[in-house]
């Protein structure tokens, strides 16, 4: 009794193992059910190794264990179940490289549990073919495109219309799959499901299943099907950009900006579960981007988009011709499709035997040793295709195992971008100095522009005063000016209280001027006011040259640290 009991107890754990280990993963945290939901089936999807079974795979199963000719209501047991699985997970050990084998036993273990749970809750022991196969093309790996095609070759008749009734069984069953992860309340299935899918069209086609189906966005009761396919392509998409919330200094799989603070981007943690800062809002609108595009390619792209050498918009499937498809089983791969197909098998065996019938009775006229001779042949002929066959299945393991390794030096890590912290600093603290200089430059330069005008005014002030004092003693006007102690200069003019008469000194006419101009004109005896001006003027001229070889010399570090950077990105991927 006792050894019993534990028994039991360790049965009970083995199927709770898949719920407790999504538990420790934290999902509720993430404030959108649709991305929780996404994001728990995304966890099974992987844990059970069903992302590695394509759905055509899955499709090949089906049919290897006899599912696609039984009725979609046929029920099986789980022992049945049992089997499926294991052929599944058996066959895909046998495509995988030796260096990525899975554990076949703990996988056939956490999935058939998890199909128990969620579609035999009551413990019956049985569950419908429909069941199994809408669940498992479902939560396989491969294309959403390649997956809806099967689901509707399965949901339509022999004119290749949708049955709504079947639909309805088919969102019925697929609509367990977010209830098994608590997620029920969210997407769990109503009677009104199948008419939020298609509210008004009466004949539904594969394009309008598709176009549906594929939406953006999606009908509400399945908004997380597609979600998770994105999810699985982002997985490992690095952003070389800046949490404005963490501060981290890199993203890896979604990325968020914001329409309305500039510049601020969220990680995908952050913005699933609800952080803001500063001015942003969780009220503001965020744009979702699954791929990171340098200024270099987001301005060619721009140019090539408005110039029209790329197409606007792409249509999200190929359209597929209007006749009825044969149904996606395989099934046409070893058996025939009507009975007059049937027929002419039976005629080509019937020639074939008889054709084989008279080689056999020309044979024997033959002496031995010719038989022999074709025994020898045909036998080393075996022998040579079966090297051959084992040859080239060796060839596409090696194929395999080249391209998964490649796949895998190739994705971007955070270690990578975050390999040597010292130059990130110092590039940081000349990119800081290189912003000082250049709001420096752009104070000097309009410092000139006022200069510039300035001396534009005085160069004509001390035109006019020439002439002034020429036609008051008679000499010529190109003779040596004198400065008297008034003046009346058009700039600037103070202005004055009401009823009072201006007047006008030096010092008032050289107001908002500079040292150097003020000296110039404070002076008594005459000075030769021109080159003083020029004088400050190359004075502010070779402070901006000074400025602009600081500010060459810190964008000529900044190139040789990121070369640096990017030498030694190359040499730890390479390694």
């Amino acid at each position: 009794m006792i050894e019993e009991g534990s028994k039991s107890s360790k049965s009970m754990v083995e199927k709770r193992q898949l719920f407790m280990e999504m538990r420790a993963q934290n999902f509720d945290v993430i404030r959108l059910s649709t991305y929780r939901t996404a994001c728990k089936l995304r966890f099974v999807q992987k844990r059970c190794n069903l992302h590695l079974v394509d759905v055509w795979n899955m499709i090949e199963a089906f049919r290897d264990n006899g599912l696609s000719t039984l009725d979609h209501n046929a029920e099986i047991n789980v022992s049945r179940l049992e089997t499926i699985l294991s052929s599944i997970f058996y066959q895909l050990n046998k495509r995988l490289p030796t260096t990525h084998q899975i554990n076949v036993d703990q996988s056939i273990g956490l999935l058939l549990n998890f199909i128990v749970a969620t579609y035999d809750s009551e413990g019956h022991g049985k569950l419908t073919v429909f069941a199994m196969k809408a669940m498992l093309a479902t939560m396989c790996g491969g294309k959403i495109l390649d997956k809806l095609r099967y689901i509707f070759s399965q949901i339509s008749d022999s004119n290749g219309v949708m049955v709504f009734a079947k639909f309805d069984q088919f969102l019925r069953e697929v609509l367990k799959l977010p209830t098994a992860v608590f997620e029920g309340p969210s997407f769990g299935y109503t009677e009104h499901s199948v008419r939020t899918c298609f509210p008004q069209q009466k004949k539904i086609l594969l394009n309008t299943f598709l176009d549906v189906l594929m939406a953006d966005p999606p009908p509400q009761c399945l908004v997380w099907l597609p979600l998770m396919h994105r999810l699985a392509n982002v997985e490992n998409v690095f952003h070389p950009v800046e949490c404005s919330y963490c501060q981290s200094e890199s993203m890896m799989g979604f990325r968020y900006r914001c329409q309305q603070c500039h510049g601020y981007q969220l990680c995908q943690s952050c913005f699933w579960r609800g952080h803001a800062s500063g001015p942003h809002s969780n009220q503001h609108q965020m744009k979702e981007h699954s791929s990171w595009k340098s200024p270099a390619k987001k301005l060619s792209h721009a140019i090539s988009k408005s110039l029209g050498c790329m197409p606007m918009g792409e249509p999200p499937h190929p359209v597929f011709p209007e006749a009825a498809e044969r149904p996606q089983d395989l099934a046409h791969t070893t058996t025939l499709e009507s009975p007059s197909r049937l027929d002419e098998e039976h005629r080509l065996i019937a020639r074939y035997a008889a054709r084989l019938a008279a080689e056999a009775s020309n044979s024997t006229q033959c002496p031995p040793t010719d038989l022999s001779f074709n025994f020898d042949a045909n036998k080393q002929q075996r022998q040579l295709i079966a090297e051959l066959e084992n040859k080239n299945r060796e060839i596409l393991q090696e194929i395999q195992r080249l391209r998964l390794e490649h796949e895998q030096a190739s994705q971007p890590t955070p270690e990578k971008a975050q390999q040597n912290p010292t130059l990130l600093a110092e590039l940081r603290l000349l990119r800081h100095r290189k912003d000082e200089l250049e709001r420096r430059m752009s104070a000097l330069q309009e410092s000139r522009r006022e200069l510039m005008v300035q001396l534009e005014g005085l160069m004509r002030l001390l035109k006019d005063e020439e002439q002034k004092q020429a036609v008051q003693t008679g000499s010529s006007p190109h003779s040596s000016p004198s400065h008297s102690a008034s003046c009346t200069m058009p700039m600037p003019i103070r202005s004055t209280s009401a009823g009072s008469t201006p007047t006008h000194t030096p010092q008032d006419c050289l107001a908002g001027v500079g040292d150097d101009v003020l000296d110039a004109f404070s002076q008594g005896v005459p000075r030769n006011l021109r080159n003083d001006l020029l004088v400050a003027a190359d004075s502010i001229t070779n402070t901006m040259s000074s400025l602009v070889k600081e500010l060459h010399s810190v964008d000529d570090g900044l190139e040789d640290e990121e070369c640096n950077m990017r030498n030694g990105r190359e040499k730890a991927e390479s390694e």
